[in-house]
Formats: C-alpha cells, sequence, structure tokens
C-alpha cells in the first residue's frame, strides 16, 4: 500500500516539519505510511486567494503525479486545489478545513476558528455555507495577519491565539479549530489554556484518511 501524502501547500520548511510532527502519533503499526511535502514554489505563508488558487494548481499537480499514494490532504486550512484534485484522481482526497469542522462538530454542538488574517475569514465562510454548517458555527476570530510559521512558533502570536480562544468559548463555541496547518505545535497547550476542545485540522484529515483508506488485505 502507499503512503498517505500529506501537502503542505506552502514553501515553509518549518511548517512541514511541524505538520509531521502533529501527525506521527497517529502511524499505524500496519497500514500506510505517512509522507508529508510541501511546494516549493509556493509562497512560505498562503494568504491571498491568488496564493490559494496557485497552492491549488500545484497541490493538484504533485497529487496526479503520484499515482502510487493511498490518500491525499490538503494541509492548507483554504483547501486549495480539495475540488480539484477530486476530478482527476481516482484516491481519497481531504481537505483540511472540512474535516477539522466534521471533528469540531463530532466534539461540540457550535465550533469556532482562529484565523491566520482577517482577509481568510471570507474565504473560509465559502466553505462552511457550503457545508451547510451555519447552525453549528459560533464565530470566526482572525490573528492580525502573522505568517503560518509564526503562528505555531510565537510567544507573542500564542498569547493572542490564547485571547481569541476565550473569546470563543465566551461566544458559545464548545470547540475552536486552528485555522493554519502552522498552528499544530500549539493544540495541546491551547486547550489547557483555554479550557475547550483545540482541533488541529491537520490531524483531522490524516485520521479521516487513514480511516478510508483501511488496513491493508
Amino acid at each position: 500500500m502507499g503512503p498517505i501524502l500529506i501537502i503542505n501547500p506552502n514553501s515553509s520548511a518549518n511548517v512541514t516539519q511541524g505538520i509531521a510532527e502533529a501527525i506521527a502519533h497517529l502511524a499505524p503499526l500496519k497500514g500506510p505510511a505517512f509522507e508529508v511535502t510541501d511546494l516549493p514554489a509556493s509562497p512560505a505563508t498562503i494568504m491571498t486567494n491568488e496564493d490559494v488558487a496557485r497552492a491549488g494548481l500545484g497541490f493538484a499537480e504533485l497529487a496526479q503525479s503520484r499515482p502510487d499514494a493511498a490518500a491525499f490532504v490538503a494541509a492548507c486550512f483554504s483547501d486549495p486545489g480539495v475540488e480539484l484534485t477530486r476530478t482527476l484522481v481516482k484516491q481519497p482526497v481531504i481537505g483540511v478545513q472540512e474535516a477539522g469542522i466534521l471533528t469540531a462538530m463530532a466534539r461540540a454542538d457550535l465550533f469556532g476558528i482562529i484565523a491566520l488574517s482577517p482577509g481568510s475569514v471570507a474565504r473560509h465562510r465559502v466553505k462552511i455555507r457550503a457545508m451547510g454548517v451555519e447552525s453549528r458555527f459560533a464565530a470566526e476570530l482572525a490573528l492580525p495577519s502573522v505568517s503560518a510559521e509564526d503562528s505555531g512558533r510565537d510567544p507573542k502570536v500564542y498569547d493572542l491565539c490564547v485571547a481569541l480562544g476565550r473569546d470563543l468559548a465566551e461566544r458559545g463555541a464548545g470547540a475552536v479549530v486552528l485555522g493554519c496547518a502552522g498552528m499544530a505545535p500549539i493544540r495541546a497547550q491551547l486547550e489547557r489554556d483555554i479550557g475547550i476542545a483545540v482541533i488541529d485540522p491537520v490531524q483531522a484529515a490524516t485520521a479521516m484518511a487513514l480511516g478510508l483508506v483501511g488496513a491493508p488485505e
């Protein structure tokens, strides 16, 4: 069985490493390996709609070049290229925003999102409407346009995440979805500090892909 390919659509090696570390505990003793990679031609942070579109094409091209893979995960919260890639390959293609939201709703009635930047919020709402889950959505609050790498490694950014997480809890959220794959290193500590469930969407998507692929025959 080929690997589950987790593709970080930006070019940050530190974000890619953080993703690999965050999902390592999910690797099965028997079953597909995890392969984590990125797109060197992409920017270090997927910030604009143009970034998302370009990253989506890169994601689709890489997926098409890997017929050996058992499944693909788009490890960016805007789910770049997911719908396109599903029309081009036969393997499961999982977007972390969809998977993170679905997992949050399995933990709580209402969920919230911490976004990387204010500009991301409108883009995320399009997916939330498409999923038909507005009634389960408490709010999305944004960081002040920080980089993907800093979102999971800068202590000052972490303090902002704590404040936003507590705000979301006050608005009724019982689970918070981290709105960037770069936030993976802070998930466990943030959950302890804000007192409600915190979902790493890459972990959620990888677990979902693993469940879809199943054990080897």
